[in-house]
This record gives structure tokens, sequence and C-alpha cells, in this order.
């Protein structure tokens, strides 16, 4: 087992070194909003929420930490592991989701977590999970490919696997299947993950977590400013409801975040601040959304 002392002092290192640099862009500074489950309730712990509203560039962006325990492993967290369902368990980490003001900068998602559950006369059982993915309202490719470059060179030292192996997982998961189609571009993704050793798997975790930062903020400064009309607020809503879908529907983070008793507060904070939702709407050819669809959400070789 990592020592868990030190995996918390990281995380909360993580979180601050990414709302710092992301308020420095802004101008803005994160709200930090320490809180701690009451005693008594089911699942039990504390965390600290930092969030950033109306923004100058973000107008949504939230970074949580939580450590919990709780007495059984959800539904949510044994679907690959049905030898621990019911096991009492921890979980810690840290999960961040941007939504920037601009609709030709992208909406980008990152998580690192942790978590050890300890089965009825076992040993207890601890493994990783996270990844990063982007998420543009309109393509570019020079973006594409710099998001995945950073993702790709930061998984090298672990293994020529990993990237095309977390690429692909990554395609999978984020994949709206009631609709046939990608959230976004993608990245890397990954969960119950411990083949490296608890060592050098928290290592990987380290080195993905410390990725988000060269991956996404030269796409965010190069479209952060571009001049933008009514026609692609509209459109930025519209997509950002494709987003509300996902994590609702598929996302096994909010799942098991909900199925545990976690901070609602917390993990809802994903959500844009303003969506919409249009009835068999379709783009015409030929645009640049229609492009988005067409050229963008398809899985695909980036790096």
């Amino acid at each position: 087992m990592p020592d868990i002392a030190h995996v918390r002092d990281w995380l909360l290192g993580l979180q601050q070194r990414i709302t710092s640099a992301c308020a420095d862009i802004d101008g803005k500074a994160f709200l930090s909003d320490p809180w701690r489950k009451p005693e008594g309730e089911r699942l039990q712990g504390d965390g600290v929420t930092a969030i950033l509203e109306n923004g100058n560039v973000f107008e949504r962006a939230g970074c949580g930490f939580s450590q919990v325990r709780g007495p059984q492993l959800p539904p949510s967290a044994t679907q690959h592991r049905p030898e621990l369902a019911g096991a009492p368990f921890e979980a810690m980490g840290v999960s961040l989701v941007f939504h920037p003001r601009n609709p030709y900068a992208p909406t980008v998602h990152m998580n690192v977590r942790m978590i050890a559950a300890t089965p009825a006369g076992g040993e207890p059982v601890c493994w990783f999970g996270g990844g990063m993915d982007l998420t543009p309202h309109y393509g570019f490719e020079e973006d594409a490919r710099h998001f995945h470059r950073v993702c790709k060179d930061a998984l090298a030292p672990f293994g020529e696997d990993k990237y095309p192996r977390f690429k692909r997982w990554c395609d999978e998961y984020f994949s709206l299947r009631h609709r046939g189609e990608q959230r976004g571009i993608g990245g890397v993704f990954f969960d119950d993950f411990a083949e490296l050793g608890q060592a050098r798997s928290f290592e990987m975790l380290q080195t993905v977590g410390d990725a988000l930062l060269p991956a996404y903020l030269p796409i965010l400064s190069r479209r952060k400013d571009t001049p933008y009309g009514e026609r692609e607020r509209e459109f930025q809503l519209y997509r950002r409801g494709r987003y509300v879908e996902f994590n609702l529907v598929w996302d096994r983070g909010t799942h098991f975040g909900l199925q545990s008793g976690g901070r609602t507060e917390s993990i809802l904070m994903s959500m844009p601040p303003l969506a919409s939702w249009s009835y068999r709407r379709e783009a015409e050819p030929g645009t640049p959304e229609h492009e988005l669809i067409r050229r963008f959400l398809v899985p695909q070789e980036w790096a």
C-alpha cells in the first residue's frame, strides 16, 4: 500500500499548482471551499473544492480534492472486481472540469485517483485510475495533435503500450453510446491499474496529473481571445448539452460519488453553467460546426 499521507499531500499540491496557473491566466482567483462529511453519515472524509465562476477566461472551472472512506464499495467501482463487492474502501483524488467562456477554447477534464479496499478476511487491495480528455466545440488539428502528443510523451517512460492502450480506452469510455457519437477528441484514460506495482503505478499517476497544464494551457492561450458571435455561442451551449448527458448517464465517477453518498455539490461541479438542447439538430455541410462532427468527433490517431 502507498503511504496515504504522501498521496494526499501530492494530490493537494497538484490541485494548488493547477488552480494557481489557471487563476493567473483568468485574472480571477478560485474560491477555496474546504468541507468535511458530518459525523453519522455513511461516507466519511473531507476535501477542498476550488471553484471559479464568471471569470474573464473561464465561465466555470472546478477542481476538487477529496479523501473519503465508506463501509462498502458502490456498484460503479466493482464492475471489474466483483470479488470486492461490499468491501470497505478509501478513495482519494483530484478531479477537474474547466469550461472556458470563448466557444473556440475547448473544455478540458482531468481526474487522478487512488482507491483501496479490504475484502473480508483478505489483504488490502489498491489501484489507480484517471486520465484527461479534450472537448472542443470548434475543431483545430494543431490543438488535437498537441494535446495527444503531450499525453503520449508523458506515458512513454512507463511502456510503449500505455499511450495506445489508454488512448483507445479513452475513446471507448468517453462515448455517448445512446447517440453513437464521441464526447470530444479524447486523450487517455485508465482504471483499475496497479500492474506496474504500487510505487511505479503511483509514479505514472503523478506523471499524468502533471501533464495537464502543458497539454491544455498552450491551447487555451491560443483560443481564449478569438472573436466570436451569437452563432458560435449558441453552438457552444448546444455541444455543452452533450457534455451534461455524458456526465449524468455514463460517467462512472459521477455514479461512484452519488452512489457512495458523496458531496453532491462537489460531484456536480463538472456541469457547465449554461447548456441547451435542440430537437434533431443537424449542422449544415461545409460549416465549421459540421466539420467538428464529421472530422473531429471520430476516433483517430492524433499523435
